[in-house]
């Protein structure tokens, strides 16, 4: 079973995902994609870490998420928390987006264990003025579409609610 969940900024995504992969037996392994660039950053980082519970093995896996994904081989659930900050981290480090998202999408479409992915609908505000943004808006969108194909169910989070989407 492969589960997408969408939504914006602090709409309950990840609380949601957590909640939902929780119910799989163990292992539990959380894929995390953030890096702390800044103070603020590493704060959030540590308090979503003290929210999971010690049930959850945590990988850190910024840039490097498809072979973190490739290597993992027991069975329980894995929960990837996100994708919006993973391909972020790949334009900040300027590095081959397609080759990644490919990787990622192929390692995916492989995973024979019950899988949650987290990824923010960013398709929903205005085209952004700049080249880059939009390259990566544009981006995301194509891999939430993507994956969304690959997945069993899809859910889209509005203020904490979340709706059914496929």
């Amino acid at each position: 079973m492969k589960v997408l969940i969408l939504g914006g900024i602090k709409s309950g995504k990840s609380a949601f995902a957590l909640k939902l992969a929780s119910q799989f037996p163990e292992p539990r392994i959380f894929l995390a994609t953030a890096q702390a660039f800044d103070e603020e950053m590493a704060k959030k980082i540590e308090r979503h870490r003290r929210e999971r519970s010690h049930a959850w093995h945590t990988i850190e896996a910024p840039i490097e998420l498809p072979e973190a994904l490739k290597e993992i081989s027991s069975g329980g659930v894995v929960l990837i928390d996100c994708l919006t900050v993973w391909l972020g981290n790949l334009f900040y480090h300027q590095k081959d987006v397609d080759f990644y998202v490919e990787a990622l999408v192929k390692n995916i479409e492989n995973f024979s264990y019950p899988l949650v992915v987290v990824s923010n609908e960013i398709g929903l505000a205005p085209v952004p003025a700049d080249k880059e943004t939009r390259k990566f808006a544009e981006t995301l969108g194509l891999l939430n579409q993507k994956i969304a194909r690959l997945c069993n169910h899809t859910y889209f989070m509005i203020a904490g609610k979340a709706l059914i989407a496929k």
